[in-house]
Formats: C-alpha cells, structure tokens, sequence
C-alpha cells in the first residue's frame, strides 16, 4: 500500500512579509498622491479666500477692466492678461521650430559624437537663473533690439501696426525673445526623447521604400512622436505663462494694453513681482492675488484645451495618447 506523500509546508513568512510590503507601499504611494491633490486645494484654497475682497468689490469688472489705478484703487486685469498671452505666444512662435529642429537634428541627422555635448549644452539653458536671463536680457539683448532689430521692423512691417512705437528694447517683443530662449531647453529636451523612442522598424520601413531621410522624419518619426512634442511644447507654455524675473526686468512694467510689440507693459507674474510687497492696503493685496488665481485659471485652461484638441487630433489620425 501507497504512503501519501506528504505536501510540502507553505512558506507563510515571505508570502506574509511581501503582503506586507505591497500594502505599504501602496499606502506609500498612494499617500504621495493624495498628498499632491490635498496641495493643489490648498493653494486654490487660499487663492480664492484671499481674492474675496476684491471680488466683492469689482466683480466681473475686474475680469474685464481695462484700468489699473492704485490711487484711486480701480483695478482691472486685461492688461496683464493681454501681455501674459501675447508674450507666451512670442516665445512658441519663436521658440517651438527652434526647439523641435534642434531635437530633429540631434536624433536623425546628427553624428554620435556630436548628441551627447550639444545635447547636454542646450539642457544646460534650463539650469541657468531667470534673473542671468533678466541681465542679459536688459543689457545685451535689449540694446541690439533697440538699434537694429525693432527699426529693421517698423521699416519692414509697421504698415501692419504690430510694430509701431518708438523702440525702446524693453517691451513686449523682447520679453517675448527672452521667453522664447527659456522654453527652448524644455521643449528641446522631451521632445528628443520622444524621437529616440520611434522604433527602429518605424525608419527602416520608410527607408526600405525608397524615401529620403526628409520624407522618412515626416512621414514616419514625427507623426509617431507627436503627442510628446505636443506634450513638450505645453510644458513650455507653461513655463512661458509663468515666468516672473526675467520678464520683469525686460518688459517696461507699464500698466496697459499693449497696443503693439513694442509697447511696453506687464505680464501677471510680472504684476505680481512688482506690487505684492508694495501693496497700499487690503483692497489691492486682495485684487494682486485674485490676477494670481487668474493665471492659475488661465493655465489649467491652456492644459485642458491642449489635452483636448490632442485628444481630437490623434483620434483622427487613429494614435494614441498615452
């Protein structure tokens, strides 16, 4: 007669400890991020609490003012609104080709022992200070503005009324250029990890077919990365909306709608750097922090409606979003 085979012990400490573990770190993590959203509220917390009394006071006037007067304390924030926008839209004109060319180049065209120190110099732009920015933005790039660029454009196209004014080299368009060279380094960086990432079957195909290497990143390395130059060039905007030292010191700091590039104006962040320590009272302490939760608005705005026409686009063209 057969002896029953004993059945080997379950080995209950391990699977007891790596029960453990997971519920930790789960815990952990998850902790982590609740942590960011109890953040997030908090801040839109204060922000709404703190902008109450001008709320009650202006209303939707001060959404749609056009004036900012501290002495009479009139406060309307389309000015800063206006140069917010008109400077970030600068800097992507400028610097979105600038950077996704430079990213192109460094994965395609570019030989080995040239990506990783070009490389590594373009990221270095991010690890510079706003205010060397504001520096050289004031007494280098400023002046050159003043004195070539800004006349070569009013000459060449002041019959648009764009660029109408007296050059001044600190004014919109060269917040705007300053801009445009802070976001580089951010757009250039994800958007090159993304293309490296392009399978390589994905260039062998179109170059098996007989396309050139122009044809081969248009048709089959760049539509597969776009949503993370897409997702770069949001990172970049935001940086762009946000900026506070570097647009401060190259704008003019005039409380006004900008009526060409180069007027001389304010930007949100900018506002907020100027006056927020120099307040007169709680009325204007209370209208600096509701232009504050305004940005915040205008950013998260800018993020849904980029997710959104993302999420459109590559529904079109059957990609995928993640």
């Amino acid at each position: 007669m057969d002896r029953p085979t004993p059945s080997s012990p379950t080995p209950r400490g391990p699977r007891r400890s790596r029960h453990w573990g997971d519920l930790i770190f789960a815990g952990l993590v998850g902790l982590g991020g609740a942590g960011v959203l109890v953040l997030v509220f908090a801040i839109l917390g204060v922000l709404l609490y703190q902008s109450g009394l001008s709320f009650r006071a202006f209303g939707w006037q001060f959404v749609i003012g056009t004036q900012w007067d501290v002495r009479d304390n009139i406060y309307g924030v389309v000015p800063f609104v206006s140069g917010t926008l008109i400077t970030s839209a600068i800097a992507l004109v400028i610097g979105f080709p600038l950077a996704v060319g430079s990213a192109i180049f460094l994965t395609t065209q570019a030989p080995r022992w040239m990506r990783g120190p070009v490389g590594t110099v373009i990221e270095l732009l991010a690890a510079i200070p706003s205010v060397v920015y504001g520096f050289w933005g004031l007494y280098v790039l400023g002046p050159y503005m003043r004195t070539n660029v800004e006349p070569a454009l009013h000459r060449y196209l002041g019959w648009t009324g764009a660029f109408n004014g007296p050059a001044t080299g600190t004014d919109i368009l060269t917040a705007g250029v300053i801009l445009a060279v802070m976001v580089i380094p951010t757009i250039s960086a994800i958007s090159r990890e993304t293309l490296a990432a392009v399978p390589i079957s994905q260039r062998e195909a179109a170059l098996s077919l007989g396309a050139t290497n122009w044809e081969t990143t248009r048709v089959a390395i760049v539509p597969y990365a776009r949503s993370g130059i897409f997702g770069a060039t949001i990172l970049g905007l935001g940086r762009a909306l946000g900026e506070t030292m570097a647009v401060t010191m190259t704008i003019g700091n005039r409380d006004a709608v900008p009526t060409s590039f180069f007027s001389q104006g304010q930007t949100i962040a900018s506002l907020i750097a100027n006056e927020l320590t120099n307040s007169n009272g709680p009325l204007q302490y209370s209208a600096i922090i509701e232009a504050g939760l305004i940005l915040l608005f205008i950013s998260l705005l800018v993020n849904v409606l980029a997710r959104l026409l993302l999420w459109r686009v590559l529904r079109v063209t059957g990609g995928s979003t993640e």
